[in-house]
């Protein structure tokens, strides 16, 4: 396995620095959010971001845009967009006589679908090879995403009329879901007295190029992890699946996203190397989305966070890894 010297580690951690710097000209008070989405980033998954209206969640998503440089579209995400609207369509040339594809705003790098929960299962459902290959199938031929490709989802947890669940496959391919939370009193009169004149993702300023990223995105998979770790991470996604709460439990895909995660996360906190406090750290966001709990248990307000919660106090972290 390829490793990192510590001026790799070095490199990525100024990089990171920078570029949740540019993000907090526009996020104020936030840190742990930032860092999350910036995560998601380096670890090549994808972000879902639920939250009540009007706490930022659009504009983590551009400040995340332009500060790493890459191409943004937005989708704004309606009951009657259409799966096309998304992937883009063939058209046919007059002047040619022939059908050309031309491409849907999910050919970016950092792709925003706004409000997902409000588009149709069919129309959820067509970013789903998007996000799992990285590429778009129209008419049998296959279009390749540009790279990298992030698709960063937003979804109201508040307003229920007009929205739709997001089918269990597509939950499953977000590496991480994030919940921004209000701002604290001081918090918030930072952001009245940042807008007084304008808007801060206007002074945002990109810190990175596609390039750079996916040499971060490459030096984040060499982070190393003790393969007792790797056994504890197994444990504590295969403890999803017989937990009296939960119906369904997460798959083999939620232990490699944890992985991955915490890879990322010690990356970002200046490690060649992942720890135990880093698996736990992204337990939460990483699993809590990818379980389907049992009527009875939602019906006493119990939360898929409260359950991993619940089993990380439970597992015992073998003396080897601590």
């Amino acid at each position: 396995m390829l490793t990192n010297d510590q001026s790799d580690i070095d490199n990525l951690t100024d990089a990171v620095g920078r570029t949740i710097g540019e993000i907090e000209k526009v996020i104020v008070g936030k840190r742990e959010a930032v860092e999350m989405a910036v995560t998601a980033l380096l670890c090549r998954g994808h972000c879902l971001i639920e939250d009540v209206p009007g706490v930022g969640k659009t504009m983590l998503a551009r400040a995340l845009a332009v500060a790493t440089g890459g191409t943004f579209k937005r989708i704004q995400c309606t009951p009657d967009l259409l799966p096309s609207d998304i992937t883009g369509t063939s058209i046919y040339n007059q002047g040619t006589t022939e059908f050309e594809f031309r491409r849907g705003p999910v050919f970016a790098n950092i792709v925003l679908a706004d409000e997902i929960n409000r588009a149709t299962p069919k129309t959820q459902s067509a970013l789903l090879e998007c996000m799992e290959e990285s590429q778009v199938t129209v008419d049998g031929v296959a279009h390749t995403l540009p790279a990298p490709f992030f698709v960063i989802a937003t979804g109201n947890s508040v307003e229920m009329a007009g929205t739709y669940l997001l089918p269990e496959a597509q939950l499953d391919r977000f590496l991480l879901r994030i919940r921004i939370g209000y701002p604290l009193k001081h918090e918030e009169v930072a952001v009245l007295e940042r807008q007084v004149l304008h808007h801060p993702i206007t002074e945002v300023r990109p810190v990175l190029d596609p390039t750079q990223l996916r040499h971060l995105q490459d030096a984040v998979r060499r982070v190393f992890i003790k393969p007792g770790l790797k056994d504890y991470i197994v444990d504590v996604v295969a403890a999803t699946r017989d937990h009296e709460s939960v119906a369904l439990g997460a798959s083999p895909r939620g232990s490699l996203n944890l992985m991955h995660a915490a890879q990322g996360w010690a990356a970002i906190r200046g490690r060649d190397h992942v720890i135990t406090d880093d698996v736990k750290a992204l337990a939460g966001p990483v699993v809590g989305h990818r379980l389907l709990l049992k009527p009875e248990a939602r019906h006493r307000g119990v939360t898929s966070e409260a359950v991993v919660d619940d089993i990380l106090r439970r597992l015992p972290v073998p003396g080897h890894i601590r």
